[in-house]
């Protein structure tokens, strides 16, 4: 019994009670009918009431041994069909969840089990498609993490191998540098010129190990948003740029709103900012300017500079990538701003765009909130 389908198994079920109702039923009539006594009652003018108790054994034994074959038979011929259509109707709804179910384990975004009704088979179908919509749900949520993953190990990669060949020039240079003072060859036995140069490029290796160091920690960003004034903020980190831009003849347009309030992690942000702010000033040229102001929900940073082409400004958002301009190390930077800037500005779900500008013609950095 247990190796059968559940439509049989309903079927036997059902029929095997009918059954034992049907004779029951008979065995009943067949041993108590006999000893019933049958009163008849008949009212005349005088409303006499005259009965008549029958206990004739003989004959209604024979009555009911002629009826009970037919009787018996009619009541499994209904007894058959009525345990038919019920298991039918028990398990065609409960077929299709299984059927539904068998798609669902070929993750069949399409499966979904049919609810025609409200009992407990209708709950089931709803509960069975509930659970089925938030797996699929999870099954996408770690599809997506797993993406975003193999994404951060990737970019993980190709950073340690630009630093590593970044790193790898300035200390071959010191490297070949002292070399060649301890072995006193040439121009390299002038120590009081030499030595600071070695100095310089000491400083210039420990500044791009510290952006390195501070680039790793870019992805692990757990600092709480606060709610600020965006334009007091703005006012503080755009003031030594101010400076630095007044030393080289370069103007510098601010123009804020009395309060525009944001929420973000401020330490984060503001290392943003000034990196953008620190690249418009030093690619602006003496006499030209550098604005930064508010358009709607938009903060826009813009300097007045040769335009970048449009297929090259995707590539100044990578690791230590400097654009032909810009490949001295002393004026272009580390070429670890724009990315940091990414980095940063990807981590606390703030859009960006940087895009050329005609007239005046520069480049304009474009924060939205």
């Amino acid at each position: 019994m247990k190796k059968l389908k559940l439509f049989p198994k309903t079927f036997f079920y059902t029929l095997t009670i009918m059954i034992f109702v049907i004779v029951t039923a008979h065995i009943l009539i067949y041993l108590l009918a006999p000893k019933m006594g049958i009163v008849i009652s008949t009212t005349d003018h005088i409303a006499e009431k005259i009965t008549v108790d029958i206990r004739e054994e003989k004959i209604v034994m024979q009555a009911i041994q002629k009826a009970l074959p037919v009787s018996v038979l009619c009541s499994l011929v209904i007894s058959v069909m009525c345990s038919l259509l019920f298991s039918k109707v028990i398990v065609a709804p409960i077929e299709r969840i299984s059927a539904s179910t068998e798609r669902m384990m070929k993750l069949d975004r399409a499966a979904a089990c049919a609810v025609h009704s409200k009992d407990e088979i209708g709950l089931l179908a709803r509960n069975v498609n509930n659970m089925y919509s938030n797996l699929l749900s999870t099954i996408e949520h770690l599809e997506q993490e797993k993406d975003r993953v193999s994404e951060m190990e990737r970019a993980k990669v190709d950073f340690l191998r630009a630093a590593s060949h970044e790193l790898k020039t300035p200390v071959t240079a010191l490297n070949a540098t002292l070399e060649n003072m301890i072995l006193g060859v040439g121009k390299y036995q002038d120590y009081a010129t030499y030595l600071p140069e070695c100095k310089d490029i000491v400083e210039r290796l420990s500044k791009m190990i510290h952006e390195i160091l501070e680039t790793s920690k870019l992805n692990g960003i757990t600092e709480q948003p606060t709610t600020v004034d965006l334009s007091e903020l703005l006012e503080e980190l755009c003031e030594p740029y101010q400076l630095i831009a007044a030393a080289h003849n370069i103007s510098f347009f601010l123009d804020l709103p009395e309060t525009f309030t944001v929420t973000l992690p401020v330490s984060s942000f503001g290392k943003a900012v000034s990196n953008v702010l620190a690249n418009a000033v030093a690619y602006t040229e003496a006499g030209k300017t550098v604005a930064v102001f508010m358009d709607g929900r938009s903060l826009m940073v813009e300097n007045e500079c040769a335009p970048i082409q449009s297929s090259e400004i995707p590539r100044l958002f990578e690791p230590f990538y400097r654009p032909d301009f810009s490949r001295n190390r002393e004026s272009g930077g580390n070429g670890l701003g724009l990315y940091i800037v990414d980095a940063i500005l990807t981590a606390i779900n703030i859009s960006y765009s940087f895009v050329p500008m005609k007239n005046p013609p520069g480049m304009c950095f474009i924060f939205r909130f």
